[in-house]
């Protein structure tokens, strides 16, 4: 008989008060109000998704310092990039671009891929009240 494995996503979690916190986590879900992640010690923290900013599910915890990320839609081919274009401005005044197949003002949180795909974020959870100002479209690239 074959043992599953339990799939362990690799994450940083940045909370509204600026505060990161990088693990590993098997029980986020979009919709719930906690989840757990345990961090490189070993330590498990209960989180509250109201506390987050986003949930950034990364390559590497390291990332690539050396790496210049593409942070402008005209920096790279988006014709193979699915979804609505999308700009987050968050309250602390950090601006991510990417694309959203969930975008809604009405949900507490969305995906967003980013726009460059070499960066170390395969996809981020945003947490709707994070956000200072959102454009959608061809808004998205002003």
């Amino acid at each position: 008989m074959e043992v599953s494995r339990i799939e362990r996503n690799r994450i940083l979690a940045r909370f509204k008060n600026g505060k990161l916190l990088k693990g590993y986590t098997h029980d986020f879900k979009p919709m719930t109000e906690t989840f757990h992640i345990v961090d490189q010690q070993g330590g498990i923290h209960e989180i509250k998704c109201l506390d987050l900013k986003a949930v950034f599910f990364v390559r590497t915890f390291e990332g690539r310092r050396e790496y210049i990320e593409k942070k402008e839609f005209s920096e790279v081919d988006c014709t193979a990039l699915r979804g609505l274009k999308i700009k987050l401005e968050f309250s602390d005044g950090e601006v991510i671009r990417g694309f959203s197949l969930g975008f809604g003002k009405e949900r507490k949180g969305f995906y967003v891929t980013p726009i460059d795909p070499q960066s170390n974020n395969e996809r981020i959870y945003v947490i709707t009240d994070a956000l200072r100002d959102v454009k959608i479209g061809s808004a998205a690239e002003q």
